[in-house]
């Protein structure tokens, strides 16, 4: 190593992690049969190692189908990553995009490749020794959180209650709820009593995750507005964006969407269009947090709120770094894979203090690894 090499991989892991759910998860496009309810999610974590002796993790995910192609595909690229500088992410983005052009650019393709961005930029932050956040240059130490793991269409009304009784006693400061059931008048009675158990001061949003067609999409639209709600999350196939933007003029309660979408190019069109008031991308999603940057700034340009999609252990850090004040979603599936949890008080959940990520693999997450490779210089 000489000149502005700092330091070099030596050591790339790359494990296959199925966590399982306690209960099979049913969202509207289970009630509309067009999916099977969700039992597990597969996680695919990366494990980078330096000369210089640093380490970085980073993780990236599957639902119900995806796990073991992100897996073959980051097997298949971690060799690519020997040798570089740890330094130059963007870089090193590049080659391993290309190393599997044929692939594609977005999908499972960029989803493998999200675990390794991940973990460098993790690695980054502890080699400056401050949380991820403080590197990229923190806005605030919290951002605003919401629950969504206890509003999922499977649950009865009392149970949907109990759980957003219990997570706001936690200090989780809004509930989101699902919607799009066959019948509109489930979801407006589900709403009504959360609405009523809990007062017009609690955020509420909710999420049709994609199953209504347009008209429909109206009709409910300004069947909600009585609510009051922080936002309606995917009111439409998460391709229509003029049905979106069409939505977004015609209606006062914010439209949120972006998380089934993954590439930038994809969130570029959805911005272009005017199809959203909040942004929800999803850093596995995309890539990573070096294709999340680019798609954040995207969205303040055009003074954008945003809120993004699962995996609160990445997303708090990148949400504290948004000009705008954002929100970040609790779901607690991932909890065990980790040594550490974050706080969450007042409505808000707090950057922790370890450099980095600030998370630690936990036992479990070894336990719960069904299939391992490892890469060395």
């Amino acid at each position: 190593m000489s000149g502005a090499v700092l330091d070099e991989i030596t050591g790339v892991t790359v494990s296959s992690v199925t966590v399982p759910l306690r209960t099979g998860i049913s969202d509207a496009k289970v009630l509309t049969g067009r999916q099977r309810p969700m039992t597990e999610v597969a996680v695919l974590v990366a494990e980078i190692e330096t000369a210089g002796g640093y380490g970085g993790v980073g993780l990236s995910y599957a639902k119900r189908a995806g796990g073991p192609g992100q897996f073959a595909h980051a097997r298949e690229l971690a060799p690519v990553l020997l040798g570089a500088d740890p330094s130059d992410i963007g870089k090193i983005w590049d080659t391993l995009m290309w190393a599997g052009a044929s692939v594609g650019r977005s999908g499972l393709a960029v989803q493998a490749i999200a675990a390794f961005d991940i973990a460098l930029w993790d690695l980054k932050a502890k080699r400056a020794g401050l949380p991820l956040a403080k590197l990229l240059g923190a806005y605030r130490d919290s951002v605003r959180c919401y629950d969504t793991s206890g509003g999922f269409l499977h649950a009865s009304i009392e149970e949907v209650l109990e759980r957003a009784a219990a997570s706001l006693s936690r200090g989780i400061g809004g509930v989101k709820l699902k919607v799009g059931h066959p019948d509109a008048a489930v979801d407006l009675t589900r709403l009504t009593a959360v609405r009523e158990k809990f007062g017009d001061g609690v955020a509420m949003m909710v999420d049709a995750n994609q199953q209504w067609d347009r008209a429909t999409a109206r009709r409910m639209c300004r069947a909600l507005a009585p609510f009051g709600l922080t936002w309606i999350e995917e009111p439409l196939d998460a391709c229509d964006f003029r049905g979106h933007a069409e939505l977004r003029a015609a209606f006062d309660t914010p439209i949120a969407t972006g998380e089934m979408l993954t590439s930038v190019g994809e969130h570029r069109e959805l911005i272009r269009a005017g199809a959203a008031d909040i942004v929800q991308p999803d850093a596995p999603r995309v890539g990573g947090i070096t294709q999340f940057l680019r798609i954040m700034a995207m969205a303040d340009s055009e003074n954008l709120a945003l809120a993004p999609h699962f995996m609160k252990e990445v997303h708090l850090h990148l949400a504290a770094a948004y000009p705008r004040e954002p929100w970040v979603e609790h779901f607690e599936w991932f909890d065990p894979l980790f040594e550490e949890s974050l706080d969450i008080a007042e409505g808000r959940m707090w950057l922790p203090g370890r450099p980095g990520l600030g998370v630690t693999l936990s036992g479990q997450a070894r336990a719960w690894t069904v299939a391992e490779h490892t890469v060395r210089a």
